[in-house]
């Protein structure tokens, strides 16, 4: 099949400068293979930042938050006395009123995958004369298991054997290891109220997290209102989790029309976490986009050499027809040859760049070293490729476009 004759042309220029086309394809492949790569690496660590966030974390959670003393007088106008000088938090109780309601309305919304109970206390592990401050969760562990996937990371006993076991409790591994216990030991546990329990530990998880392994522990509902000296319903904060965690923010205000306690979202909670992934992400992307940047001006420099060196060839194609349109066509379809396969030369590099590296063994909970293969990643690269050619193309052509054969040829 004959190519059209602008196209054509456009390939002889490549094909009789083959090392000047393979410099320009080079520096698109390494633009490209660097900018997949690093996104690949940025988007893999927010990934795992993530995992670590809803270890423990759910998407969304409802609790009753502190109360500030107001004034026992409104304040009508600057001249007026305030009864209260010094503010200070008045809530006693953190207690939700009927959770068992509140539960049962959030798990019949239609965004709610998961809804569980869940209390929060403060809790002393004792062993002789060692002893160790930390915070128990009192929960239904197969429910909680089934929010967090908490299974994933026992590394002794099962998560069903704390089910129903009132004298039962799961420790982390850093309390295990500081107290020399395993599981069948009985530990002592006594509780900020004055309340003290001797539990058989039935389980023990490690999260590769030393705030979590250090001074965390799962015991039942029951067990933790002993410990609390609180009544059957008490219950402290409802975990839920949504369909789609990036979206939590319009699944609160929902939430909030049913229940008057606060209602809050992960991204709040972890607010700092989220604002370190989004500077990681940018400094990537401007890095990334730098080594772009500088390949685009390669293609530049080399198209400009091409025009200054071809500079009566243009004038010979201008005399005999061609319009200007058609010479900008001519080099913009050398600079989109060249950015095609310098493009899919750099998602080959990239590529193998990224499983290299994901299959390097980092140990631990982390397990391999966290890189994300995204076909968004690679549609986004081969784009940025493609326009970063034609850009870099685009510019010098206009240069070649406006030549005059006449002044050419005086010359």
């Amino acid at each position: 099949m004959k190519l059209p004759v602008n196209i054509d042309i456009a390939v002889t220029h490549i094909t009789k400068g083959l090392r000047q086309t393979t410099v320009a394809s080079f520096g698109v492949a390494l633009g490209v293979a660097i900018y997949l790569f690093m996104n690949s690496l940025s988007a893999g660590f927010s990934g795992f930042s993530r995992d670590n966030i809803f270890q423990n974390n759910a998407h969304i959670k409802i609790y009753k938050s502190d109360e500030i003393s107001q004034p026992l007088l409104p304040e009508n106008d600057s001249n007026s006395l305030n009864v209260i000088l010094n503010p200070q938090i008045t809530t006693r109780s953190k207690t939700l009123i009927n959770p068992a309601d509140i539960l049962q309305k959030v798990k019949q919304e239609p965004y709610v995958t998961n809804a569980i109970e869940q209390i929060d206390y403060t809790v002393f592990y004792n062993r002789g004369s060692t002893q160790l401050r930390g915070s128990g969760i009192g929960v239904n562990m197969i429910a909680y298991s089934e929010m967090f996937n908490t299974q994933k990371y026992m590394v002794a006993g099962k998560i069903m054997d704390l089910q129903g076991n009132i004298n039962g409790v799961i420790i982390g591994s850093g309390i295990a290891d500081k107290l020399n216990l395993n599981v069948g030991d009985n530990i002592s546990m006594s509780s900020s109220y004055g309340i003290s329990k001797v539990l058989k530990i039935v389980g023990i998880f490690k999260m590769g997290n030393s705030i979590m392994d250090d001074s965390k522990s799962f015991v039942n509902l029951s067990t933790a209102q002993q410990f609390l000296k609180e009544k059957a319903s008490y219950v402290t904060t409802i975990y839920t989790n949504t369909i789609d965690p990036d979206n939590t923010t319009r699944y609160v205000h929902q939430l909030q029309t049913i229940t008057n306690y606060t209602v809050e979202d992960w991204k709040t909670t972890n607010a700092d976490v989220i604002s370190g992934d989004k500077t990681r992400s940018t400094m990537m992307d401007s890095i990334s986009l730098s080594i772009f940047a500088l390949a685009g001006f390669i293609i530049y420099n080399i198209l400009s050499s091409t025009i200054s060196q071809k500079i009566n060839d243009i004038a010979i194609l201008k005399a005999t027809g061609f319009s200007g349109k058609d010479v900008i066509k001519i080099f913009i379809a050398e600079a989109l040859i060249m950015g095609i396969i310098g493009t899919i030369i750099g998602l080959m590099l990239g590529s193998v760049l990224i499983f290299m590296l994901s299959k390097v063994y980092m140990g631990g909970p982390v397990g391999y070293f966290p890189i994300a293969f995204k076909l968004s990643l690679y549609i986004r690269s081969f784009v940025l490729g493609v326009m970063m050619t034609l850009i870099a193309g685009y510019l010098p052509s206009r240069r070649a476009a406006n030549v005059d054969p006449v002044e050419i040829f005086r010359k």
